[in-house]
């Protein structure tokens, strides 16, 4: 059961505003996300439908659509900044 990872072109700027061995991290989980969105540290976030990925100093926010199959990345930030409006 392979889901599709769709990230908006607003969170691909904040992939590429990284430094590589950050950005290759980062992706790195994706590819894992892609098998089981659910793995790792990945934790549910409250008040929120979304789940948080935790990278290092970075997070990954994200939503999960189990019928559709489909992992929707939200945002890719640092942590001191990822919960602030962007």
């Amino acid at each position: 059961m392979t889901y599709q990872i769709r990230i908006p072109k607003v969170v691909q700027k904040q992939l590429q505003k990284l430094k590589e061995p950050t950005r290759q991290r980062i992706l790195d989980s994706l590819r894992q996300m892609q098998e089981q969105p659910r793995f790792g540290n990945a934790i549910k976030m409250k008040n929120s439908e979304g789940y948080r990925l935790r990278v290092g100093d970075y997070r990954v926010l994200y939503d999960i659509d189990d019928a559709a199959q489909v992992v929707t990345i939200r945002r890719v930030a640092h942590r001191r900044d990822v919960y602030r409006a962007p």
